[in-house]
């Protein structure tokens, strides 16, 4: 009988004792759950998205409920990178949970001068750059949309740190290959996927759009197919590892996304749903490993038994 399954994973330079941890955007920075999970257990801290300056994203009304799902238009809102690394990450170290910021901006050198910033940061594991925003300089073309694009980003942003380099990919195109591969080419130690789908959402009496934004980004249960699809085309055409995120609000959600071939997993809606969802998801994998007589979480790892 095995008693303790061995739940330890790395990422790029970063070992985490499980593979669960939260997804940006849907875990503050961390210290707002402190009082509901033993942010200590979490294989990972994933901080929201960080950009160079405060912003205060999209106006209101920036979410709402759809069928087995959340439309959101936050719009990036945070408190900058001086702020986080000044008043925020201090509390946070005491953990001693390896720590990854998500990073965005609107320009290759907005990402560039982030990295380089955080790259000097001794208490911070990696970074995880979100190639889901427009790029205003290519007129508004989202980094993550094109091969060259996420290539020429990712290079650049390697040259600049050391520390673990996760790319973020978005789910909006049309074949999730060709940028897994250019984001490991250029220099990435493991991607994740899939950010949120755009979506709209119209109140039929009023018949205006339900968001200020008018549209949004669809998270939740109602994606998770698709992520997984996703997570298993993008782990069958790069080497380094591949963190699943997309609708995972259990421990069966999660081990879905392992056997499709992801190293690790990230809770986005989830911890809206039950701020304790990854923990409970940590300690239910740990079980159903014992039950099942399986010796480590790696050899769930792109496992699947395909019909004869």
């Amino acid at each position: 009988m095995i008693n303790r399954p061995d739940l330890k994973i790395k990422i790029g330079k970063i070992e985490l004792k499980n593979p669960v941890m939260p997804a940006s955007g849907t875990f503050g920075y961390g210290l707002e759950y402190e009082d509901e999970i033993n942010l200590s257990k979490l294989g990972a801290i994933v901080i929201k998205g960080i950009s160079l300056k405060p912003s205060k994203g999209n106006p209101s009304p920036r979410v709402v409920e759809t069928p087995s799902g959340l439309l959101n238009a936050v719009g990036l809102e945070n408190i900058g990178i001086e702020n986080f690394l000044q008043k925020k990450l201090p509390k946070l170290i005491k953990y001693k949970t390896p720590i990854i910021t998500n990073i965005y901006g609107k320009s290759e050198e907005d990402y560039i001068e982030l990295a380089r910033i955080i790259d000097k940061e001794k208490d911070i594991a990696g970074i995880e750059v979100n190639i889901s925003c427009p790029n205003v300089k290519k007129g508004g073309l989202t980094f993550g949309t094109s091969p060259e694009s996420c290539f020429n980003l990712i290079s650049k942003i390697r040259v600049v740190t050391g520390k673990t380099l996760i790319v973020k990919l978005t789910p909006n195109i049309t074949d999730i290959r060709p940028i897994a591969k250019s984001a490991e080419d250029a220099g990435a130690d493991a991607i994740s996927l899939i950010n949120t789908i755009t979506g709209m959402a119209i109140d039929i009496k009023t018949r205006k759009p339900m968001l200020a934004n008018i549209t949004g980004g669809l998270s939740g249960p109602a994606i998770r197919p698709i992520g997984v699809r996703m997570v298993y085309e993008a782990s069958s055409v790069v080497k380094i590892p591949v963190i699943g995120i997309g609708g995972i609000t259990s421990f069966e959600n999660a081990l879905e996304y392992i056997i499709a071939g992801a190293t690790a997993v990230q809770i986005g809606t989830g911890n809206l749903i039950n701020p304790k969802t990854c923990e409970i998801i940590i300690n239910k994998v740990s079980n159903y490993l014992k039950k099942n007589q399986i010796l480590s979480i790696s050899d769930l790892k792109r496992s699947i038994v395909y019909n004869a």
